[in-house]
């Protein structure tokens, strides 16, 4: 016969209490508001004071300095006729959209190719990512070279019309040489990326589907691609918004020309900053913050989805 002794009462309430009485949080040290304080301090009289003035003469006629008036949103609706908001919108977001898949198709086939079996893989990747680590508007004086001089000399040469001339004096063709550059810097970071990605794949997954029978192809589409989504997704809104933000690049390279053919939203409101049209270009960067934070909550949006998965 089995016989069981029940727990004195004094030990049951006792645990009972303890299990009741919630356990004390620990505070912050103060050592913590050291560091933060400071660093809070300088970015809100740094960005977020004039961020919020900025937005308030976005509702005037203000031209930068002396007296203006409150105009309501008089400067946001005449946004929505004005030729030239409209096609620096039209121009970054079509450059933004086409440079955002060649960086990443490029990048990606990279990556693939840099975690193979290769044995000076070590070395490539060092030489991938030097783009990276110059000076965009060097990068882009030098190119700007390059296509005005060095190319348009190895065409006549060559006979070849379509590279006799400079496509950055062409307004037709202009564009492409600012994605051509822009693509080769930003290369190098989604790179890195894109190889973090692959390396966190286990090589069990890949010695399984070599034993099912499963081809390389057949391993790069249906376990390579799917396993990385979450990077695809990084990378693509990363670089769009990044790519929103062109300027140093377009400046280097063409200048906003030929015309106004590249000129980009940044362009467009330094431009009508130093050009008194102060309180309009403001309105026209309130609207491309808050287009900018929509993508960033989309974003947000994405990668929680899919660290959730």
């Amino acid at each position: 016969m089995t016989t069981t002794t029940a727990a004195p009462p004094q030990a049951t309430r006792a645990r009972g209490a303890n299990a009741a009485t919630p356990r004390k949080r620990r505070g912050v040290e103060g050592i913590y508001y050291v560091f933060l304080l400071p660093s809070l301090i300088i970015f809100t009289l740094a960005i977020t004071v004039p961020a919020v003035i900025g937005i308030f003469f976005s509702f005037t006629n203000s031209i930068g300095f002396g007296d203006w008036e409150f105009v309501g949103l008089i400067n946001y609706v005449a946004m929505f006729s004005d030729p030239a908001i409209l096609q620096s919108y039209f121009f970054t977001f079509g450059f933004a959209t086409v440079t955002v898949i060649l960086v990443n198709a490029i990048a990606f086939l990279l990556a693939v190719g840099l975690t193979a079996q290769i044995k000076i893989k070590t070395g490539l990747r060092t030489i991938f990512v030097i783009p990276m680590v110059v000076s965009g508007i060097i990068i882009a004086y030098v190119f700007n070279f390059l296509f005005s001089n060095s190319v348009p000399a190895a065409g006549q040469a060559l006979g070849i019309d379509a590279l006799s001339e400079s496509i950055l004096a062409n307004p037709d063709l202009a564009w492409v040489g600012i994605v051509i550059v822009t693509a080769w810097q930003a290369i190098p970071g989604t790179l890195l990326i894109y190889i973090a990605g692959l390396l966190s794949i286990p090589s069990e997954v890949y010695e399984a589907a070599d034993l099912d029978g499963a081809g390389k192809w057949q391993q790069l589409l249906r376990i390579t691609v799917p396993l990385v989504a979450g990077y695809i997704v990084i990378n693509v809104i990363l670089g769009f918004k990044n790519f929103l933000n062109a300027y140093d690049v377009i400046v280097g390279l063409t200048n906003g020309g030929p015309g106004t053919a590249t000129r980009s939203i940044p362009m467009t409101i330094v431009t009508g900053f130093t050009g008194g049209d102060y309180a309009y270009q403001m309105a026209n960067a309130t609207m491309f913050f808050v287009i900018v934070v929509v993508i960033s909550l989309i974003q947000l949006r994405l990668t929680r989805g899919r660290n959730a998965r």
